[in-house]
């Protein structure tokens, strides 16, 4: 039986999200069978009230976690320089969490040094290279996007990983 993961990459103004297939018998293959389903994000937009951001947030999750199904999540941990954008992804967060638990949706979260490092193999590697990586590794013809489709998919893909 086929299972299903959602990558997160979460943000207010973008939330990306990539959602992944695997045969679990075949996991542990020198050629696993690793399928896209789907990656995108969802999108609020600026100068909106952040409460009605939030909202969108939970109902567009909401309807990808009733179309897709996923058996598992990953999320990409909190990471930010500046205090204001941090609180505002916080609140992303929580909704995000909220929903996951709403559909009592196990997950697993990892930084971006060790999503860096599942992909590359280099816990300092740069956007490009872990863009690649992805590339690669779901034999894609060309790198996701936008930019934080392709981060969901490194999420989702990372998760993958620590099943093996």
């Amino acid at each position: 039986m086929r299972k299903r993961i959602l990558g997160l990459d979460p943000g207010l103004a973008i939330l990306g999200f990539g959602i992944l297939e695997y045969d679990p018998a075949t996991t542990r293959n020198l050629n696993p069978d690793l399928q896209v389903v789907d990656f995108g994000v969802i999108e609020t937009p600026a100068g909106t009230e952040v409460g009605s951001r939030l909202c969108t947030i939970y109902d567009d999750l909401n309807s990808l976690i009733e179309t897709y199904k996923p058996d598992s999540v990953s999320i990409e941990k909190l990471f930010f320089y500046r205090m204001g954008n941090t609180i505002l992804v916080a609140q992303a967060r929580g909704v995000m969490m909220l929903v996951l638990a709403q559909h009592s949706l196990p997950f697993i979260e990892f930084t971006p040094a060790q999503i860096k490092q599942a992909l590359t193999g280099y816990g300092n590697a740069d956007k490009q290279d872990v863009q690649e990586a992805v590339q690669r590794e779901l034999k894609l013809q060309v790198i996701p996007r936008p930019d934080d489709a392709a981060d969901a998919l490194a999420v989702a893909v990372t998760g993958w990983m620590n099943l093996l």
